[in-house]
């Protein structure tokens, strides 16, 4: 019986000892688990509701799109957007090989930075009536 209670007290001790020098070593280092680096095509953030509200990605070049100011073709682009609950791209950031582009809007208009090229870079702001203005230097 004595032999059974001395066995019972020096596991306690040993589980003692066991547990505070666990304690003692503090919390283990997780960054060992991080990934130094995350390599992908696209990121997509979505909210509850399984929407997206926000991405980034490579764009493919597209050699036939019909620009604006009538000339065709878009380069490859890394872009940015940041979505409305409603589904509304907000915010757009993104960059090809001759510039870069920045467009934030909302339900009054938008604000377009553009600088790509050889153009002059513009600011223009548009309201939701169509009334534009364009700044450049």
């Amino acid at each position: 019986m004595k032999s059974q209670r001395l066995f019972i007290v020096v596991l306690v001790i040993i589980n003692l000892v066991l547990i505070g020098h666990q304690f003692a070593q503090g919390k283990p280092d997780q960054s060992k688990d991080v990934a130094p680096i995350v390599r992908a095509r696209a990121f997509e953030i979505v909210d509850e509701h399984g929407r997206v509200r926000g991405e980034i990605k490579v764009c493919p070049a597209q050699p036939d799109f019909k620009m604006p100011d009538g000339t065709t073709g878009y380069p490859e682009a890394v872009q940015l957007r940041l979505f409305s609950s409603q589904g509304g791209p907000n915010v757009k950031l993104g960059t090809t090989e001759d510039g870069a582009g920045l467009v934030i809007g909302g339900e009054a208009g938008y604000v377009q930075v553009l600088s790509r090229g050889t153009n002059i870079p513009f600011v223009k702001i548009v309201t939701k009536d169509g009334r534009e203005q364009l700044m450049k230097p």
